[in-house]
């Protein structure tokens, strides 16, 4: 008996120390989401050994951001586009205009004789806007743009020289650009499906869209998305022998709404798709998808589903490539923000400045405004999960009566904790638009020059909530107001975001200083 209890026993470390090396084994490998952060609508490409990424940011200035990598997995900004898509009133938060939820979305990035290319499409511009550089980390973008605007199209380069945009919603359409892309060729549009959402049924809410083109082993692969009533996003791919068809489509992945992206063929020559994920209020969020290619197919996902740990040996930084914190300190003449930061809208460059007070962020009111949704200037970055914080100090000693400055959880429905100036009084508030109609919901009497501002985000199991703070010292915490319930709404369509604000109600002319933007990746840092 002792024998038997002792190989029972025996057996049973055994298999504790397996569980253990298997926990150990899992913690040292990738895991899904990539980035746990508002990074739709990707196109990638692998240009020697480095992987190339853009995405969509919307009404942000500077707008379509290049990332790089070298795993697919850890991703850092290392450029962008365009600096300005377009000076009109509504990029510009001018006459009472706005571009939220327009601005450009889901770029196509591609590598062709040296040149990389990223195009997008706008609304806002009314334009189909293509940008090309030889150095895509260093180098400036040469913008070639045309109308009209084309929805979701992929960029195809095929092996005869032609160029080619792929678009449609449920209906896809094939033109050839000019050889200098400056336009589409007079009377090309050609029709390549009918009906691409058919392999998802009949009953569909979105019909196909999110168009990407690849080829491989001499056949044209085109990805799209769907949605069916009642259920989720889900991948299409069509297949043809020759790029005009006739495509033969199926339904590639339904999992979690996990869908629009493309596939791409990794340095080891394995294959991935990389495809979005709606999560919440953080946002469309980037996941890797296993492929494999089966009977001319690519086959996504394990068995049909996303895994959630990947077989790539590396520890995901998460969102440390595309946040940073900020201390504001330049060199004497340097007037940049780091490629972390945008613009909500494109930016009055008069109306702030790094240069005079060194250290600061200096932001200036430059007209009157009815909200903070109008306010010019706002200083952004993501929010990102599972949980992360923001804070900030500011000097508001030489605010103006009317004037409100801070720093907000940006979307629609947002929260702000900041500082009210009234007559020769001076407060701390918090202000929630919870319900889409902002509400003070506390007020406390201000006496001193500098306060400390925080807020934290908790995304961990879809709680969406967002909590704000202040501190007279910069180390004691008191919370203000209440949490807020976060909201992914379409009228903005993006992930929250930390935002520095300040704007006038009554007269121009007053200015906060930001001392720093200090980012954690837990609600308690800082």
């Amino acid at each position: 008996m002792k024998t038997l209890l002792s190989l029972v026993l025996f057996v049973f470390l055994l298999a504790g120390c397996k569980s253990q090396a298997n926990i150990e084994e899992a913690r040292d490998k990738a895991t899904n989401p990539v980035v746990w952060a508002d990074i739709p609508d990707m196109s990638i490409v692998l240009v020697d050994d480095t992987y190339y990424m853009a995405s969509t940011t919307m009404h942000m200035s500077p707008g379509l951001p290049i990332m790089k990598s070298k795993d697919l997995v850890n991703w850092e900004i290392v450029s962008y586009a365009y600096d300005i898509l377009v000076d009109n009133d509504r990029m510009s938060l001018r006459n009472g205009e706005s571009a939220y939820g327009n601005g450009s979305w889901a770029p196509s990035l591609r590598y062709h004789n040296g040149v990389f290319y990223a195009s997008t499409f706008s609304a806002t511009s009314g334009k189909t806007h293509i940008y090309k550089t030889t150095d895509i980390e260093n180098g400036t973008w040469e913008e070639i743009s045309f109308r009209p605007s084309i929805h979701d199209h992929s960029l195809f380069f095929d092996d005869d020289g032609k160029v080619y945009l792929i678009a449609g919603v449920g209906r896809i359409t094939m033109v050839e650009l000019k050889e200098d892309l400056s336009g589409v060729k007079e009377g090309s549009e050609v029709l390549l499906i009918e009906n691409a959402s058919a392999p998802a049924g009949d009953n569909i809410m979105l019909p196909a869209e999110g168009s990407q083109m690849f080829k491989f082993d001499g056949k044209y692969y085109l990805f799209n998305i769907t949605w069916v009533r009642g259920g989720m996003r889900k991948v299409i791919i069509h297949k043809a022998d020759q790029i005009t068809g006739p495509y033969e489509g199926r339904l590639a992945l339904r999992d979690r709404g996990i869908a629009q992206g493309g596939l791409i063929e990794t340095t080891e020559g394995d294959w991935v798709a990389f495809l979005f994920r709606d999560f919440g209020s953080v946002g469309r969020i980037p996941y890797m998808v296993p492929a494999k290619w089966e009977d001319g197919w690519p086959v996504l996902g394990v068995d049909g589903v996303v895994p959630d740990t990947l077989d790539i040996p590396v520890k995901n930084i998460n969102a440390a490539g595309i946040v940073a914190s900020d201390n504001f300190e330049r060199e004497s003449g340097d007037n940049s923000m780091p490629l972390v930061w945008q613009w909500n809208h494109n930016p009055v460059n008069e109306y702030w400045t790094l240069q005079e007070r060194k250290g600061y962020f200096r932001l200036k009111t430059s007209r009157v405004d009815e909200n903070v949704l109008q306010a010019r200037n706002t200083l952004t970055q993501r929010t990102f999960g599972p949980e992360s914080s923001a804070s900030t100090v500011i000097d508001v000693s030489n605010m103006k009566d009317g004037d409100f400055a801070g720093m907000i959880a940006l979307q629609r429905r947002y929260g702000f904790v900041g500082v009210s100036r009234d007559g020769n009084s001076t407060s701390i508030i918090m202000v929630s638009n919870e319900s889409e109609e902002p509400v003070e919901l506390e007020r406390i009497e201000l006496n001193q020059d500098k306060v400390y501002l925080k807020i934290a985000c908790d995304y961990n199991d879809r709680n969406d909530k967002a909590y704000f703070y202040y501190s007279l010292d910069g180390q004691a915490w008191t919370e203000i107001g209440e949490s807020l319930q976060m909201a992914y709404t379409l009228p903005h369509f993006m992930g929250y975001r930390f935002g520095l604000f300040n704007y006038a109600t009554k007269s121009v002319g007053g200015y906060v200083d930001f001392g720093h933007f200090e980012i954690s990746d837990s609600m308690g840092g800082n």
